[in-house]
């Protein structure tokens, strides 16, 4: 069986505060999950649920890893926010990726630094 995980890449521009951060990276974790396969997220929930955070320049490094994301057949969720607090209306925050194949999403991400 392989080894699933979930990736989460954050814009470094921003500047995000901690808790700004960790509620984007949970809305890209939520979505990919509700939008994935029930049989890897069940098999991923088994293996303990890994999940890394990884780190783009900027929207515009973050939209090429999403796309790259896609045409490597992942599962992908774009996060932009709401602006009700440090950000404005439409900010690109985070892109989540899986949980899936963990070799797959490092052909996408492996070059990428964790945060």
């Amino acid at each position: 069986m392989p080894s699933y995980k979930q990736a989460i890449l954050v814009r470094q521009d921003l500047q995000l505060p901690k808790g700004k951060l960790a509620g984007q990276c949970s809305h890209a974790s939520v979505e990919t999950v509700l939008k994935s396969d029930k049989k890897i997220v069940e098999a991923w929930r088994n293996q303990g649920m890994p999940k890394i955070v990884l780190k783009v320049k900027d929207e515009k490094e973050l939209l090429q890893y999403l796309s790259q994301a896609q045409d490597a057949n992942l599962i992908v969720s774009l996060i932009t926010d709401a602006g009700r607090t440090v950000i404005a209306p439409g900010t690109k925050t985070c892109v989540g990726i899986g949980p899936d194949d963990e070799k797959k999403i490092d052909k996408v991400t492996g070059t990428l630094k964790l945060l």
